[in-house]
């Protein structure tokens, strides 16, 4: 057990300015995800590398994201998150500088994985509002907090496409030099320090041994359409990665102060939303990648799409940016009154209504702004704000770092797997690929539905 708060700056009188920072914090990752996917190609183009190549762009990025959040979050618990989120703002924009002023590959997936490590301001700005904030209104904040995630990432989409044809790719990293800035002088001014605590030495030998094992099942997951699903190379990353992950966790469980408490995983009010997390990541980026990849087709030549370009694309997904503003706000509000269950069981159905309209409904394209605003905007950021305050109302406040930080790279490592199945199903160009797609995604949603009924619903605060 930890020791009680030995001490706390004193609280600013405005949640709100608390919020919005930690919001802000939280948009200078979600933006910078996405944002890169649609300049792909002109990258490609500018620095004469193959599309091989600039998809490590993608990987990378989720590579880094997957191996550091945990770790941050740990370090957040143990020295303080607000030093720690402050501390990853300034990596996310040194990241940016250098993708803007890179002029090769090497150099820009350097880039990324700096941008990557952003991925830790979740689970980071989560425990700060459960530190600052009263208990009543801890629901919405992080209602506000886990939308900026899909409400980001769609901003990303959107913006890229004006970005490049106004000015070139290297704007994309200029303007994600200004958020993370902003973000740090806000948590700076606004955001109360974390709860003093006894400190706990970190498991440095468990931080290592986790990069090590999830870095050849991702690289090998990320390179299987290239090398072939069932190459050798990929198999022994793969399974040599399952076995890094089975000896990671007989480390842990063998610690007396372990870098990711896996018995506390293991509690039946965590697990289930944890595998939940899977499910809804491995459907989140596929999404992201599926519908660019439609839109974009040529109707004449592929037999699908409708010829839109970088900025047409955004706009297919401008819906579901404006409607996910609203559905994490709302899914935080029904969690401060009836708890986070409902919310998250109506978030994963919504997103399956979503995907069955894209499957069989893709000739025209109003369907495909109703499909993508259902399971990309409206669903999932219900799912994804109810699944963040699940975690966070089960986890001791000493622990919510490190629990948030799980359930993101659980989500992470979904969406790798979700976005490279997606991008092997409709290599081949075909119209019926992106609906087996598409009934993929339905199915997935369909299993995490059934195991979301395992959830155990949260308190309701009074």
């Amino acid at each position: 057990m930890s020791a009680e708060p030995l001490g706390l700056r004193p609280r600013v009188p405005s949640g709100w300015r608390v919020v919005a920072s930690l919001v802000l914090a939280a948009l200078a990752y979600a933006t910078m995800q996405m944002m890169v996917v649609p300049a792909l190609p002109e990258i490609q183009r500018d620095l004469g590398v193959d599309a091989g190549a600039t998809a490590w762009l993608v990987s990378a990025f989720l590579l880094s994201t997957t191996i550091a959040t945990p770790v941050l979050g740990r370090l957040g618990d143990v020295h303080g998150k607000e030093r720690v989120l402050v501390l990853v703002l300034a990596v996310v924009a040194l990241g940016s500088l250098v993708g803007a002023l890179a002029g090769s590959l090497p150099v820009l997936i350097v880039a990324r994985v700096l941008q990557g490590l952003g991925g830790a301001v979740f689970p980071l700005a989560y425990g700060l509002a459960r530190d600052a904030l009263p208990r009543e209104r801890v629901p919405l904040a992080i209602g506000l907090i886990a939308g900026s995630f899909g409400v980001g990432g769609s901003v990303g989409l959107v913006l890229c496409g004006p970005l490049v044809e106004l000015f070139s790719w290297h704007a994309i990293f200029w303007c994600g030099i200004a958020i993370p800035l902003a973000a740090i002088a806000g948590v700076r001014a606004f955001v109360p320090s974390s709860p003093r605590r006894e400190p706990v030495p970190l498991d440095w030998v468990g931080a290592v041994g986790l990069a090590a094992a999830l870095l050849p099942l991702l690289i090998g997951v990320a390179q299987a359409r290239t090398w072939g699903a069932l190459s050798a190379p990929v198999l022994a990353l793969v399974l040599g990665g399952c076995a890094g992950v089975v000896a990671w966790g007989r480390w842990e469980l063998s610690r007396a102060a372990p870098l990711i408490d896996l018995r506390l995983m293991a509690r039946r009010s965590i697990w289930p939303v944890n595998a939940v997390a899977v499910l809804v990541g491995f459907s989140m980026y596929a999404t992201g990648y599926l519908v660019p990849q439609f839109v974009q087709g040529d109707p004449a030549a592929d037999g699908f799409g409708f010829g839109a370009g970088v900025t047409e694309t955004g706009l297919f997904l401008l819906p579901a940016l404006l409607a996910g503003l609203l559905a994490g706000a709302a899914a935080g509000a029904l969690g401060g009154r009836i708890g986070s269950k409902l919310p998250l069981r109506l978030g994963i159905a919504t997103m399956l209504c979503g995907y069955v309209v894209l499957a069989f409904a893709h000739e025209v394209a109003w369907p495909v702004y109703v499909g993508t605003l259902l399971a990309h905007g409206i669903g999932l950021n219900l799912a994804y704000t109810a699944m963040s305050n699940l975690i966070v109302a089960a986890a001791p406040a000493e622990q919510v770092g490190e629990s948030s930080g799980m359930n993101t790279m659980l989500r992470t490592v979904g969406g790798a797997l979700g976005s490279q199945l997606a991008g092997a199903l409709v290599a081949g160009g075909e119209s019926s690929a992106f609906t087996t797609a598409f009934l993929l995604l339905g199915a997935v949603s369909a299993a995490a539905l059934l195991l979301s009924r395992l959830v155990v619903a949260d308190r309701v605060a009074r």
